[in-house]
């Protein structure tokens, strides 16, 4: 899934591919809103980690995968 990550004070939004299903990261960012953590914890397909503190969070996007298209009718 890919998700886009708004945070406060800053230019650009964080966008990662996540190997989790819709609902499972929507448990995980109830669960750092709920302030069970200080952190939002992420990890995209290739293995990368992304915390962002939960009081800087502005929005959280959860969308579909991104295709690649390939050849010139894309």
């Amino acid at each position: 899934m890919e998700v886009k990550i708004g945070v406060q004070h800053a230019p650009r939004e964080i966008v990662l591919e996540s190997g989790l299903a819709a609902e499972e990261l929507e448990s995980v960012i109830a669960a750092a809103l709920s302030g069970e953590s200080q952190l939002l914890s992420l990890t995209d397909v290739k293995g990368r980690k992304v915390l962002v503190p939960t009081d800087r969070l502005s929005y959280v996007d959860i969308g579909e995968p991104s295709t690649r298209k390939v050849g010139f009718g894309a």
